[in-house]
């Protein structure tokens, strides 16, 4: 069963949240956070992307770079940016996107469960991405971003939420992205006391964004552990910060696809190769986002096309009967000769919070011949997976809102 412990929050000031809120690490290139610091010094990847502070010649990887977030954090803690709970609590954490609300709870996820499979994973993670946020997180002394995790709804957890949400919240802003972000601290005994004991009696959490933030603060975790071998269990670095929300409130988007050239074949033998796979049916300039599964579009040539599978290419299982699986082993590997979408730098993936335009451009200016819009994966989908043991084709989901870095701290 999940072991979620509310913890000792280190946080902004309620007049600096929205400013030091910001969208994860690694959804900016280097200059991309380097500007966003420079526009918004008090924006949170001035420390979690503390290469901000230094030259472009410096290393990201260099160990002062991680020293310099460390100095930073006590700097921002020391000044009052940043303020640190006296006493160890929950916090309701409430994302509002084009009028869709998501309601988690912000708490302290167990080592041992992750260990265990008690929290369960749908991708793998690359060792060179895990190696800078152990770092991060180990020279810090601190969990900066939270993991995003998700549970089966439960009406009594969701009960008590209901009833924390009902009181003064802490924050509430709307950030640039027009995404508002709400919170409140669960200070009352018997609430907290009601959050662990719902927890208690859940079997499985599931990682649905943040794999490399999972892995790289057990690994610290267990580091940890080998460096106290009289550890008793209680100690800050067996948990790590996450925010879990049930799975009826998620809302998964497509993770589309656009391919460089053809593999060699012109645009007519394409298509005949596709159609040995696919119902073709020609779209013109109406853009085609699938609205059911086993439907992709594909955008060649200026045109829209939707793309049917046929019923032989449509396994029963819970990985090779993905969308995007099907659309991996029946079109990208035989007709575009993508092999491993993991390495092959033909293939770009392109989150859906970007549109078919933005499809339809990347094809339009010659940086892809082909482009294709997936019918995202549903979370059903995401926990049959995990459930089996199984893993996930690379950029199968596209969770939005993005949870903001910065709003709580977990010190180890």
């Amino acid at each position: 069963m999940a072991n979620m412990k509310p913890f000792r929050c280190i946080r902004p000031g309620k007049e600096v949240a929205s400013q030091v809120a910001a969208l994860p690490y690694d959804v900016y290139n280097r200059q991309e956070a380097k500007a966003v610091v420079e526009k918004n010094p008090l924006s949170f990847l001035a420390i979690d992307r503390a290469e901000t502070q230094f030259g472009d010649d410096m290393d990201l990887h260099d160990p002062a770079v991680y020293t310099k977030a460390k100095e930073m954090l006590e700097q921002w803690l020391e000044r009052g940016t940043f303020l640190e709970d006296s006493r160890e609590c929950y916090y309701v954490y409430e994302l509002t996107m084009d009028g869709r609300s998501q309601t988690g709870i912000v708490g302290c996820a167990s080592v041992d469960d992750y260990v265990s499979g008690v929290i369960r994973k749908h991708e793998n993670t690359r060792e060179d991405k895990e190696q800078d946020r152990i770092c991060h997180v180990d020279v810090t002394g601190a969990h900066t971003g939270p993991i995003f995790l998700a549970y089966r709804s439960d009406p009594e957890l969701n009960g008590l939420v209901g009833q924390v949400c009902s009181q003064e919240c802490l924050y509430d802003f709307t950030a640039e992205d027009k995404v508002r972000h709400r919170v409140w601290q669960v200070t009352d005994k018997d609430l907290v006391a009601g959050i662990s004991r719902c927890f208690g009696r859940i079997p499985s959490l599931y990682i649905a964004d943040g794999h490399h933030r999972a892995a790289s603060a057990v690994k610290v975790g267990l580091k940890r552990r080998a460096e106290n071998p009289g550890y008793t269990g209680e100690e800050a670095f067996n948990s790590f910060l996450s925010v879990v929300f049930p799975d009826d409130q998620l809302m998964i988007m497509p993770y589309n696809r656009v391919v460089k050239d053809l593999n060699g074949l012109d645009k007519e033998a394409f298509l005949e190769r596709v159609s040995q796979s696919f119902s073709v049916e020609k779209r013109g300039k109406e853009a085609c986002q699938p609205d059911t599964p086993r439907h992709v579009g594909m955008y060649l040539d200026g045109e829209w096309y939707e793309l049917s599978a046929k019923a032989g290419i449509c396994p029963n299982d819970p990985v090779k009967g993905l969308d995007v699986s099907i659309l991996q082993d029946a079109l990208l590997a035989p007709v575009l000769g993508i092999q491993d979408p993991r390495t092959d730098a033909r293939i770009q993936f392109v989150g859906g919070i970007r549109g078919l335009g933005e499809l339809e451009r990347l094809v339009d200016t010659g940086q892809g011949a082909v482009a294709f819009s997936m019918y995202p994966t549903s979370i059903q989908e995401l926990f049959a997976v995990a459930d089996a043991g199984l893993l996930m084709p690379p950029k199968s989901t596209w969770f939005e809102p993005k949870l903001r870095s910065g709003l709580f701290i977990h010190r180890l």
